[in-house]
């Protein structure tokens, strides 16, 4: 359900903010999930350039929600 949301913000602000992924069925990802604190999907974090959270969401995000945050940032 949030998939086509978050690929549209991706497609509008993604030369500004980076969009990673993280599949929580790959082993590879568990040491970045207890790094971030992943409780569970759906989870959606912002962070900075040092990698420290600047918001974080859970379960279902409007898309105006995350563009209230995303138009807030610096350029």
């Amino acid at each position: 359900m949030m998939k086509p949301i978050v690929h549209g913000l991706e497609a509008q602000y993604g030369e500004k903010i980076q969009f990673t992924y993280l599949d929580v069925d790959d082993p590879a990802t568990a040491e970045l999930r207890q790094t971030l604190r992943f409780r569970g999907q759906p989870q959606f974090l912002l962070l900075d350039g040092q990698g420290n959270i600047l918001q974080q969401w859970f379960g279902f995000v409007a898309g105006s929600d995350f563009e209230a945050v995303f138009t807030g940032l610096a350029p």
